[in-house]
């Protein structure tokens, strides 16, 4: 029990193991989810990790192209003979029956205009849709009549690619479709790496990947949507390492400290020996823990009963056990985020043995009069002794009575 409570009182760059297993001792304290990694939670984070592929459902081909508010619009319309509505018998040699009407832009109702038709809804419609409107408005007026709709001035299905790492760009949105990577050649990348990243908001969604992401994992370069805006900015990948970790780094600033990625993408195996893996002399490898916020989502597959966490972030706290042998491979699966927090815990023995230190400098500090107090009467005894046999030999040589001191 007394080693037990050494570690309360001696010095240590983290919590104990046990108390990180069983809980928060302070109920003040931010609550946690505890969670052990194995196969089952290494799939489990690895099918949902951040990535466009899985955050944006309408993963298909290109984006029809609507009509919206401002959009310009050009109508031509056809009739099979001349006589008819738009086409009069006395009509001079022409190229055919048709007529074109003045480009229009689509009104604050949605809504074009067409002689004898009105006002024809266009907002949110394809250009099929409000060809197969305008003749069902004419077709009882005008001899078997045709129309066709043409996009002439693309103002609202933009979208937009901009970050210092690109040159700004503006563009519309084509019937052909494009990909997320398309539309960043576009905007003209100058410096692609691994620090990198891309934010595609949709719809108010927003969603943040590396850029190696797109590369490497083909799947994530979805096609981009109208009114979609691309961002691209750089910032580095890091992690923080705490505990009984990088031993041999200690010349280079010791065991806590930022480490960078130097890649898109590393696992947990990578980032403790980044770290400079584990101190032989003072890890226990049953007890590496990683911090990490995960949305509600992936916790509830997890398992962890999200009710006594507040907020769209729970904070998980994950144990990798180094002891089973097949723990590194976990390790080599497990994917680190950018500023995940590694920690890894003291053994007990360590622990006890900077109690039993701590417990000896305290018996030698208290000890320390009692010794030199002993020490004063010792020499005093041995210089009386001294004094004695020289005043003793001095009287002898001389013929002095000797009088004991």
């Amino acid at each position: 029990m007394l080693l037990l409570g050494a570690c309360t009182v001696t010095p240590t760059s983290g919590p104990a193991s046990y108390d990180i297993r069983e809980g928060q001792a302070d109920p003040k304290s931010l609550p946690y989810a505890y969670v052990e990694v194995t196969p089952r939670v290494v799939d489990i984070l690895a099918t949902n990790t951040p990535r466009l592929s899985t955050a944006f459902k309408d993963r298909g081909g290109p984006s029809v192209i609507r009509f919206g508010i401002g959009d310009i619009v050009t109508v031509t319309l056809f009739e099979s003979a001349a006589g008819g509505l738009f086409i009069p018998l006395e009509a001079a040699a022409r190229p055919g029956n048709f007529i074109t009407l003045p480009p229009q832009a689509v009104d604050n109702q949605g809504n074009i205009s067409v002689p004898y038709a009105g006002a024809i809804p266009a907002q949110g419609r394809t250009a099929a849709e409000v060809q197969e409107a305008i003749v069902a408005a004419l077709k009882d007026r005008a001899l078997e009549p045709q129309a066709v709709v043409a996009l002439t001035d693309q103002r609202t299905s933009f979208i937009n690619v901009l970050g210092e790492p690109v040159g700004s760009i503006r563009f519309p949105a084509s019937a052909a479709g494009e990909r997320i990577l398309d539309a960043i050649t576009r905007a003209g990348l100058k410096s692609p790496g691994h620090d990198l990243w891309v934010m595609l908001e949709r719809s108010g969604r927003r969603e943040i990947v590396p850029f190696g992401a797109l590369i490497y994992e083909p799947r994530n370069n979805i096609y981009v949507r109208p009114r979609d805006t691309i961002f691209i900015y750089s910032e580095p990948q890091t992690f923080l390492a705490f505990g009984a970790t990088g031993s041999q780094a200690a010349s280079t600033g010791g065991n806590n400290r930022q480490f960078s990625f130097g890649a898109w993408r590393i696992s947990l195996a990578e980032g403790i020996g980044k770290a400079g893996a584990l101190a032989d002399l003072q890890a226990d490898p049953a007890s590496i823990f990683l911090y990490r916020g995960e949305t509600r989502e992936v916790a509830q597959l997890l398992g962890i009963d999200c009710r006594r966490y507040p907020g769209p972030i729970i904070p998980v706290i994950y144990n990798l056990n180094l002891r089973d042998p097949a723990g590194f491979f976990l390790a080599s699966k497990f994917e680190m985020r950018n500023k995940d927090v590694i920690y890894a815990a003291n053994a007990l023995s360590v622990d006890s043995t900077k109690f039993l230190s701590y417990l000896r400098l305290i018996i030698g500090t208290a000890q320390d009069p009692v010794v030199a107090a002993t020490n004063v009467y010792v020499l005093r005894n041995t210089i009386a002794s001294a004094t004695s046999a020289i005043a003793v030999t001095t009287g002898s040589a001389v013929g002095i009575p000797i009088v004991s001191p």
